[in-house]
Protein backbone atom coordinates (compact mmCIF):
# COMPACT_ATOMS: atom_id res chain seq x y z
CA UNK A 1 0.00 0.00 0.00
CA UNK A 2 1.30 3.68 -1.02
CA UNK A 3 0.38 6.75 -0.11
CA UNK A 4 -1.33 7.62 -2.84
CA UNK A 5 -3.67 4.88 -1.97
CA UNK A 6 -4.77 7.00 1.32
CA UNK A 7 -5.69 10.00 -0.95
CA UNK A 8 -7.49 8.11 -3.50
CA UNK A 9 -9.78 6.44 -1.13
CA UNK A 10 -10.40 9.61 0.56
CA UNK A 11 -11.37 11.25 -2.20
CA UNK A 12 -13.43 9.17 -3.48
CA UNK A 13 -15.33 8.28 0.07
CA UNK A 14 -16.17 11.91 0.52
CA UNK A 15 -16.81 12.73 -2.88
CA UNK A 16 -18.91 9.00 -2.85
CA UNK A 17 -18.77 9.65 -6.76
CA UNK A 18 -16.12 8.32 -9.15
CA UNK A 19 -15.96 10.90 -11.75
CA UNK A 20 -16.40 14.03 -8.91
CA UNK A 21 -13.43 12.02 -7.06
CA UNK A 22 -11.14 11.63 -10.39
CA UNK A 23 -11.45 15.11 -11.35
CA UNK A 24 -10.81 16.32 -7.94
CA UNK A 25 -7.55 14.15 -8.03
CA UNK A 26 -6.86 15.16 -11.42
CA UNK A 27 -6.99 12.38 -12.94
CA UNK A 28 -9.13 10.27 -15.26
CA UNK A 29 -11.74 8.37 -13.49
CA UNK A 30 -10.90 4.39 -15.07
CA UNK A 31 -7.08 4.67 -13.18
CA UNK A 32 -9.15 5.92 -10.02
CA UNK A 33 -11.52 3.01 -10.07
CA UNK A 34 -8.36 0.50 -10.95
CA UNK A 35 -6.69 2.14 -7.77
CA UNK A 36 -9.26 1.49 -5.24
CA UNK A 37 -9.64 -2.51 -6.77
CA UNK A 38 -6.46 -2.81 -5.98
CA UNK A 39 -7.18 -1.45 -2.52
CA UNK A 40 -9.87 -3.48 -1.63
CA UNK A 41 -7.96 -6.40 -3.36
CA UNK A 42 -4.92 -5.72 -0.86
CA UNK A 43 -7.16 -5.13 2.09
CA UNK A 44 -9.20 -8.13 1.59
CA UNK A 45 -12.45 -6.46 2.30
CA UNK A 46 -14.81 -4.14 -0.04
CA UNK A 47 -14.78 -0.33 0.83
CA UNK A 48 -17.39 1.06 -1.22
CA UNK A 49 -20.95 -0.48 -2.47
CA UNK A 50 -21.31 0.56 -5.53
CA UNK A 51 -24.80 0.90 -8.06
CA UNK A 52 -24.91 2.45 -10.80
CA UNK A 53 -26.96 5.56 -9.31
CA UNK A 54 -24.83 5.77 -6.29
CA UNK A 55 -21.64 4.53 -3.87
CA UNK A 56 -21.22 4.21 -0.30
CA UNK A 57 -18.54 3.43 2.49
CA UNK A 58 -19.16 -0.17 4.07
CA UNK A 59 -19.08 -0.92 7.36
CA UNK A 60 -15.31 -1.69 6.96
CA UNK A 61 -15.01 1.78 5.03
CA UNK A 62 -15.89 3.75 7.56
CA UNK A 63 -13.38 2.46 9.55
CA UNK A 64 -10.61 3.00 7.35
CA UNK A 65 -11.86 6.32 6.60
CA UNK A 66 -11.37 7.16 10.15
CA UNK A 67 -7.82 5.59 10.44
CA UNK A 68 -6.82 7.10 6.65
CA UNK A 69 -7.69 9.97 8.95
CA UNK A 70 -5.31 9.53 11.88
CA UNK A 71 -2.29 8.24 9.74
CA UNK A 72 -2.27 11.12 7.74
CA UNK A 73 -2.76 13.98 10.24
CA UNK A 74 0.35 11.81 11.85
CA UNK A 75 2.16 12.02 8.61
CA UNK A 76 2.46 15.76 8.74
CA UNK A 77 2.98 15.95 11.98
CA UNK A 78 5.87 13.92 11.22
CA UNK A 79 6.85 16.32 8.46
CA UNK A 80 6.39 19.35 10.63
CA UNK A 81 8.11 17.94 13.53
CA UNK A 82 11.27 16.91 11.14
CA UNK A 83 11.02 20.56 9.41
CA UNK A 84 11.22 22.27 12.55
CA UNK A 85 14.21 20.32 13.88
CA UNK A 86 15.34 21.27 10.37
CA UNK A 87 15.40 24.54 10.80
CA UNK A 88 16.90 24.35 14.28
CA UNK A 89 13.29 25.42 16.41
CA UNK A 90 13.33 21.96 18.70
CA UNK A 91 15.94 20.38 20.37
CA UNK A 92 18.00 21.00 23.05
CA UNK A 93 21.02 23.34 23.29
CA UNK A 94 23.90 23.39 25.95
CA UNK A 95 25.38 27.04 26.92
CA UNK A 96 29.02 27.50 28.38
CA UNK A 97 29.88 31.39 29.55
CA UNK A 98 32.25 33.39 31.13
CA UNK A 99 30.32 35.26 33.99
CA UNK A 100 30.94 38.38 32.62
CA UNK A 101 29.11 37.43 29.80
CA UNK A 102 26.35 38.33 32.17
CA UNK A 103 26.98 41.64 32.17
CA UNK A 104 26.81 42.41 28.58
CA UNK A 105 25.35 40.49 25.35
CA UNK A 106 23.79 37.43 27.25
CA UNK A 107 20.62 38.04 28.56
CA UNK A 108 19.63 40.09 25.48
CA UNK A 109 20.90 36.81 23.53
CA UNK A 110 19.21 34.28 25.44
CA UNK A 111 15.88 36.48 25.46
CA UNK A 112 15.80 36.75 21.96
CA UNK A 113 16.47 33.22 21.49
CA UNK A 114 13.72 32.05 23.58
CA UNK A 115 11.54 34.30 21.94
CA UNK A 116 11.86 32.59 18.45
CA UNK A 117 12.63 29.63 19.74
CA UNK A 118 10.20 28.42 22.77
CA UNK A 119 10.45 24.65 21.94
CA UNK A 120 14.10 24.60 22.21
CA UNK A 121 15.33 23.28 26.04
CA UNK A 122 18.17 25.66 26.90
CA UNK A 123 20.79 24.21 29.43
CA UNK A 124 23.32 27.45 31.03
CA UNK A 125 26.70 26.51 32.10
CA UNK A 126 28.86 29.13 34.02
CA UNK A 127 32.41 28.17 32.86
CA UNK A 128 35.67 29.25 32.81
CA UNK A 129 37.36 29.81 29.27
CA UNK A 130 39.39 27.12 30.06
CA UNK A 131 36.63 24.53 31.28
CA UNK A 132 34.14 25.48 28.17
CA UNK A 133 37.15 24.51 25.67
CA UNK A 134 37.23 20.83 27.84
CA UNK A 135 33.30 20.93 28.18
CA UNK A 136 33.19 21.36 23.92
CA UNK A 137 35.43 18.40 23.10
CA UNK A 138 33.88 16.48 25.55
CA UNK A 139 30.24 17.36 23.89
CA UNK A 140 29.04 18.66 27.38
CA UNK A 141 28.11 22.38 25.97
CA UNK A 142 27.76 23.00 21.96
CA UNK A 143 29.01 26.68 22.31
CA UNK A 144 31.16 28.66 23.99
CA UNK A 145 31.04 32.15 25.06
CA UNK A 146 34.90 32.46 25.81
CA UNK A 147 36.77 35.50 27.38
CA UNK A 148 39.86 36.17 24.61
CA UNK A 149 40.32 35.22 21.00
CA UNK A 150 41.11 31.38 21.86
CA UNK A 151 43.15 29.43 19.72
CA UNK A 152 42.23 25.75 19.66
CA UNK A 153 42.29 22.69 17.33
CA UNK A 154 38.70 21.85 16.35
CA UNK A 155 37.13 24.55 17.27
CA UNK A 156 35.60 27.79 15.49
CA UNK A 157 36.01 30.71 17.25
CA UNK A 158 34.22 34.45 16.19
CA UNK A 159 34.42 37.66 18.08
CA UNK A 160 31.05 38.73 19.36
CA UNK A 161 31.68 41.76 21.58
CA UNK A 162 35.23 43.34 21.19
CA UNK A 163 35.47 45.16 25.09
CA UNK A 164 38.21 47.85 26.30
CA UNK A 165 40.13 47.33 29.79
CA UNK A 166 39.91 49.57 32.65
CA UNK A 167 40.94 49.85 35.95
CA UNK A 168 39.30 48.50 39.06
CA UNK A 169 40.32 50.57 42.29
CA UNK A 170 38.62 50.76 46.04
CA UNK A 171 37.38 54.14 46.29
CA UNK A 172 39.36 55.56 48.88
CA UNK A 173 42.82 54.89 46.56
CA UNK A 174 44.84 57.60 45.89
CA UNK A 175 44.30 56.93 42.39
CA UNK A 176 40.73 57.66 42.40
CA UNK A 177 41.07 60.80 41.90
CA UNK A 178 42.34 60.73 38.81
CA UNK A 179 40.35 60.60 35.86
CA UNK A 180 42.78 58.97 33.64
CA UNK A 181 45.14 56.73 35.42
CA UNK A 182 48.86 55.51 33.84
CA UNK A 183 50.12 51.79 33.82
CA UNK A 184 53.45 53.21 35.32
CA UNK A 185 51.89 54.65 38.61
CA UNK A 186 50.70 51.14 39.05
CA UNK A 187 54.42 49.36 39.41
CA UNK A 188 53.90 49.18 43.43
CA UNK A 189 50.67 47.99 43.62
CA UNK A 190 49.25 44.96 44.15
CA UNK A 191 46.99 43.16 41.68
CA UNK A 192 43.82 40.73 41.92
CA UNK A 193 44.17 38.54 38.93
CA UNK A 194 42.91 36.17 37.21
CA UNK A 195 44.76 32.45 37.21
CA UNK A 196 46.70 31.28 34.45
CA UNK A 197 45.27 27.79 34.07
CA UNK A 198 41.48 29.03 33.92
CA UNK A 199 41.86 31.62 30.75
CA UNK A 200 45.63 31.25 29.94
CA UNK A 201 45.06 33.84 26.85
CA UNK A 202 43.31 36.90 28.92
CA UNK A 203 46.31 35.77 31.74
CA UNK A 204 49.03 36.39 28.83
CA UNK A 205 47.70 39.41 28.07
CA UNK A 206 47.71 41.00 31.19
CA UNK A 207 50.75 39.95 31.88
CA UNK A 208 52.28 41.64 28.22
CA UNK A 209 50.69 44.61 29.50
CA UNK A 210 52.49 44.82 32.52
CA UNK A 211 55.82 44.12 30.76
CA UNK A 212 55.41 46.66 28.47
CA UNK A 213 54.47 49.01 30.90
CA UNK A 214 58.15 47.91 32.35
CA UNK A 215 57.55 45.92 35.55
CA UNK A 216 55.63 42.73 36.66
CA UNK A 217 52.82 42.98 38.89
CA UNK A 218 52.74 42.20 42.53
CA UNK A 219 50.09 39.31 42.90
CA UNK A 220 48.30 39.87 46.09
CA UNK A 221 45.38 37.07 44.98
CA UNK A 222 44.03 34.69 42.40
CA UNK A 223 40.25 34.70 41.72
CA UNK A 224 38.19 32.75 38.92
CA UNK A 225 34.94 34.40 39.04
CA UNK A 226 35.46 38.38 37.87
CA UNK A 227 32.24 39.47 40.39
CA UNK A 228 34.92 38.00 43.01
CA UNK A 229 38.01 40.33 41.59
CA UNK A 230 36.17 43.08 42.25
CA UNK A 231 34.56 42.07 45.83
CA UNK A 232 38.59 41.56 46.35
CA UNK A 233 39.12 44.86 45.00
CA UNK A 234 36.18 46.55 47.33
CA UNK A 235 37.66 44.83 50.37
CA UNK A 236 41.53 46.64 49.81
CA UNK A 237 43.43 43.49 48.98
CA UNK A 238 44.25 44.93 45.29
CA UNK A 239 43.48 46.53 41.87
CA UNK A 240 42.86 44.94 39.40
CA UNK A 241 42.62 45.51 35.19
CA UNK A 242 39.39 44.06 33.94
CA UNK A 243 36.94 43.93 31.24
CA UNK A 244 34.87 47.17 30.64
CA UNK A 245 31.29 45.61 31.19
CA UNK A 246 32.65 45.10 34.87
CA UNK A 247 31.37 48.32 35.21
CA UNK A 248 27.85 47.04 34.75
CA UNK A 249 28.38 45.17 38.03
CA UNK A 250 27.79 47.85 40.65
CA UNK A 251 29.81 47.27 43.93
CA UNK A 252 29.71 49.96 46.34
CA UNK A 253 33.41 51.17 47.37
CA UNK A 254 34.78 50.28 43.81
CA UNK A 255 35.29 52.45 40.73
CA UNK A 256 36.94 52.67 37.58
CA UNK A 257 39.51 54.54 35.80
CA UNK A 258 40.10 54.62 32.27
CA UNK A 259 43.98 53.55 31.70
CA UNK A 260 46.40 56.21 29.86
CA UNK A 261 47.82 53.67 27.46
CA UNK A 262 46.42 52.15 24.35
CA UNK A 263 45.98 48.62 25.43
CA UNK A 264 45.12 45.99 23.41
CA UNK A 265 41.36 44.89 23.45
CA UNK A 266 39.55 42.14 25.36
CA UNK A 267 36.33 40.87 24.13
CA UNK A 268 33.92 37.96 24.16
CA UNK A 269 33.89 35.34 21.50
CA UNK A 270 31.99 32.49 20.21
CA UNK A 271 33.32 29.28 20.07
CA UNK A 272 31.66 25.67 18.72
CA UNK A 273 33.10 22.32 17.39
CA UNK A 274 34.29 22.86 13.45
CA UNK A 275 32.37 19.75 12.15
CA UNK A 276 29.08 20.09 14.16
CA UNK A 277 26.40 20.88 11.82
CA UNK A 278 23.40 20.65 14.16
CA UNK A 279 20.52 23.11 13.10
CA UNK A 280 20.18 24.41 16.89
CA UNK A 281 23.34 25.72 17.32
CA UNK A 282 22.96 27.06 13.17
CA UNK A 283 20.28 28.75 14.87
CA UNK A 284 22.05 30.16 17.58
CA UNK A 285 24.96 31.20 16.17
CA UNK A 286 22.45 32.83 13.76
CA UNK A 287 20.45 34.76 16.28
CA UNK A 288 23.22 35.40 18.48
CA UNK A 289 25.02 37.58 14.88
CA UNK A 290 21.97 39.69 14.94
CA UNK A 291 21.67 40.30 18.12
CA UNK A 292 24.77 42.04 18.77
CA UNK A 293 25.39 43.67 15.20
CA UNK A 294 22.41 44.69 15.54
CA UNK A 295 23.40 47.38 18.81
CA UNK A 296 21.11 45.82 20.68
CA UNK A 297 23.74 45.31 23.18
CA UNK A 298 26.69 47.71 23.59
CA UNK A 299 29.96 47.33 25.90
CA UNK A 300 29.71 49.87 28.29
CA UNK A 301 31.21 53.63 28.06
CA UNK A 302 34.27 54.20 30.31
CA UNK A 303 32.94 55.85 33.25
CA UNK A 304 34.52 58.16 35.97
CA UNK A 305 32.49 58.23 38.91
Amino acid sequence: MELRHLHYFIAVAEELHFSRAAERLHISQPPLSQQIRDLEEELGVKLFERTKRQVHLTEAGNVFLEHSYLVLAQLEQAIEATQRIGRGEVGRLAIGFVDSAMYTVLPEILRSFREQFPAIELRLHELTTAQQIQALYDKQVDVGIVRSAISEPGLSVECLLPESLVLALPETHPLSAQTQVSLSALADESFILFPAKMGPVFYEQMITIFQQAGFHPKVAQEAVQMQTIIGLVEAGLGIAIVPASLQNFHRSGVIYRPLQEHLSDTGLYLTWRQHDSSSVIGAFLSLTRKTTQGGATRPPTQQSA
